[in-house]
């Protein structure tokens, strides 16, 4: 029996960060995992998708034509086994940099399935059983499956499968118009796949702005896409050579038929907590499935923390990794705290969406008397420099205070811009700390400043 000061289950981003953050503070620390260094975010989910996303944009740009640019290519060949091989690379150089980093910090990486065991005990599978003074769950979640398209991995695809098909196929239905089926429905329908998002809500992008979501749908539809909205998959027929998807509209019990070649399901994502022995550890879990913590991220089960996906809120790694840093300095003794109002989401279409705080319809929800300010990127000379026009930012301030309650960004490089808004935020800036900044010019930025000057005017 290995003694430690804490042990963390599950190396994704909130528990390898968390794991390396200890070590700074003198812990002596193991992190245990069934062997995905990096966690879904590195292996199957942010890091691969990401570099299909770019590689995809790339054929895309080639595809539609440089012309008036000055760039005249000939033949196009797509070598959708060499995109996937680079993809393959960059999640294998990421996962030694994690590897790296423990060796580093002196952290223990245990490989194996681990279950609490009561009294700060934890059993590794093949392994045997390490003592702590305490435990951090960063377990992290897995796809939601539905129960009348169960996942098979060839025709009812995941999240993780999407990532490695060996054939671009003729017709992907995707289930679902969240971050996940946007941005894989993009890759696809950009390598010439005819792509369907079918979403039960009315609107593409649900809790998004809906200024934004109302873009971000006819720019999609503009690159391709098609879009089902208030309908619902409720079964298929897997054929030889495809299947036949069953959908009904949300208010009708009649049912049409779609042929295609697959289906993603990217419905959401729900946390893991199976074999993890956490009821006979005493910890316990909200009628959803998440588990219980209170402010300093303690669960029910003494000597038990939690972080990321496994509790509740967003599901987002950087918010994991936030916390992952914040438990730890606790326990050190630490005051450290989050600003869970000033935490950024990104969904990394083309154009890309970003933002961070309030949607103006949930400010005023929250009783807010609201001023907001928009400015398109079409009358931004970089974003004509770089051929990508559509879009705009939003910014929602207090009418009162002028205080910043969001900012919402759908164009170029969103993903970048929206960290100005989330400082801003941070530090409780108002709309005029943004328009009174000086933004070099000409750069993309200078769109978020003109949007905070008009909610200010």
């Amino acid at each position: 029996m290995s003694a430690y000061d804490l042990v963390v289950i599950g190396a994704g981003p909130g528990g390898y960060v968390a794991a390396a953050r200890a070590a700074d503070l003198g812990m002596k620390v193991a992190c245990v995992d069934k062997g995905w260094l990096g966690g879904t975010c590195l292996q199957v989910g942010c890091i691969p998708s990401k570099a299909l996303l770019e590689a995809s944009h790339h054929w895309a740009q080639l595809q539609d034509g440089l012309d008036d640019q000055g760039i005249v290519v000939g033949d196009l060949q797509l070598d959708l086994a060499a995109m996937m091989a680079r993809k393959n690379k960059i999640v294998d150089t990421m996962t030694k940099g994690v590897g790296a980093l423990f060796k580093g910090k002196g952290v223990d990486y245990v490989e194996g399935m681990a279950s609490l065991t009561g009294s700060g005990g934890v059993a590794v599978e093949g392994v045997g059983e390490l003592q702590a003074k305490r435990v951090l769950l960063a377990t992290g979640s897995s796809p939601v499956e539905l129960p009348d398209l169960p996942f098979d991995g060839s025709r009812v695809l995941s999240s993780t499968e999407v990532l490695s098909l060996d054939a671009v196929p003729d017709k992907m239905v995707v289930i679902g118009a969240g971050a996940i089926g946007l941005e894989m429905g993009s890759v696809w329908s950009r390598l010439g796949t005819e792509v369907e998002i079918v979403e039960f809500m009315d609107v593409a992008l649900p809790g998004s702005d809906a200024d934004i979501s109302q873009q971000v749908q006819r720019t999609l539809k503009r690159q391709g896409m098609s879009f089902r909205l208030s309908t619902l998959a409720v079964g298929a027929e897997v054929q030889d050579t495809g299947l036949q998807l069953r959908l009904a509209k949300r208010d009708s019990d009649e049912i049409e038929t779609v042929d295609c070649d697959c289906v993603l399901v990217s419905v959401g994502r729900r946390p893991h907590t199976a074999g993890l022995g956490l009821e006979a550890a005493g910890v316990a879990l909200t009628e959803r499935g998440f588990v219980t913590v209170d402010n300093d991220y303690r669960t029910t089960a003494d000597g038990v923390y939690a972080i990321g996906d496994v509790t509740p809120g967003p599901m987002l790694a950087h918010k994991a990794e936030a916390e992952g840093v914040a438990v730890v300095e606790r326990m050190a003794g630490m005051g450290s705290s989050i600003n869970y109002d000033a935490i950024p989401s990104v969904v990394y279409t083309y154009p890309e969406v970003a933002s961070v705080g309030q949607s103006e319809a949930a400010a005023r929800e929250s009783g807010f008397e609201v001023r907001t300010g928009t400015h398109l990127f079409r009358a931004n000379a970089r974003a004509h420099s770089m051929n990508c026009i559509d879009g705009f930012v939003k910014v929602v301030a207090d009418a009162d205070s002028d205080r910043l309650l969001g900012v919402h960004i759908f164009g170029p490089q969103a993903s970048h811009l929206i960290a100005e808004a989330v400082v801003a935020m941070e530090f409780g800036g108002s709309a005029e700390d943004l328009a009174r900044t000086v933004h070099a010019h000409p750069s993309l930025s200078e769109v978020v400043r003109e949007a905070a000057a008009a909610a200010t005017a």
